[in-house]
């Protein structure tokens, strides 16, 4: 894995200096665009508006334009804005993981410290599994500010950037009837069916599918097959009854 930002976490007078890694990747398969007459691969190049002629990745710089003109962004600049955030994911409080509401989350990164037997780093994934805390920092990564939760996987200590609280719509904007009201005998015999489907998270049970199906379907046209199309089977409700409906699924769980 190749490291996309170095700095340290800080946390009161401590300083632990790491390299942060991307944790994730994609499972989407890499699609090319192309003509459909005869499938040349369609480029997209950078043109000058002026000389209307191809621009060297090299030659672009950023601007932002100010009145009528632009004002030229280097990289220093953007470090310039808040240099201790360039370089320090400073940890300002902690809260308990279990209050950041799953909405908010966004990209993790995993961490890896500088150096070897690095005590700080110890302590500080060691502290944070024992108390069920997360820190909260403000960073800036790729000229963006960022906030981000620090806190514990297995080994490591991750950094998981979350949305600011005005990055989260307000449900007012959703039609919701609130008025809806559920018997007693549906909202048990509910409880009784997520109880039924209930077990321990397993994640590794779970694989992209889609991708896998999508690849079936490319290598068979491939080899100048036609692929076999699988037909979606809706649902069939035998009641439109509510009770019913669970009372239904509850059976069809049992029978499993």
């Amino acid at each position: 894995m190749r490291s996309i930002w170095k700095g340290s976490i800080g946390f009161g007078l401590v300083s632990i200096p790491v390299k942060l890694y991307s944790a994730v990747q994609t499972s989407s398969l890499d699609l090319d665009m192309l003509d459909s007459r005869d499938h040349a691969h369609i480029k997209f190049q950078r043109v000058n508006e002026n000389t209307k002629k191809e621009v060297p990745y090299a030659k672009i710089v950023k601007g932002y334009k100010y009145d009528d003109d632009y004002v030229i962004i280097e990289d220093a600049d953007f470090e310039a804005a808040a240099p201790e955030k360039s370089k320090v994911i400073e940890i300002e409080n902690f809260v308990d993981i279990e209050s950041v509401n799953p909405m908010f989350y966004e990209t993790s990164y995993y961490t890896e410290p500088e150096t070897k037997n690095n005590k700080a780093y110890a302590l500080l994934l060691e502290a944070l599994k024992k108390s069920g805390k997360a820190g909260l920092a403000l960073f800036v990564l790729r000229s963006t500010e960022s906030l981000c939760i620090v806190h514990p996987v297995d080994k490591a200590i991750v950094v998981t950037r979350i949305r600011f609280e005005q990055q989260i719509r307000d449900q007012g904007e959703l039609k919701l009837d609130n008025d809806v009201k559920v018997s007693k005998k549906e909202l048990d015999m509910g409880l009784a069916l997520i109880n039924q489907y209930a077990e321990p998270l397993d994640l590794s049970k779970y694989k992209d599918e889609y991708h896998t199906e999508l690849m079936k379907i490319i290598e068979a046209k491939a080899k100048g097959k036609r692929p076999t199309i699988k037909k979606l089977k809706p649902k069939k409700t035998t009641s439109n009854d509510l009770y019913d409906q669970l009372m239904s699924s509850l059976q069809v769980k049992k029978g499993a």
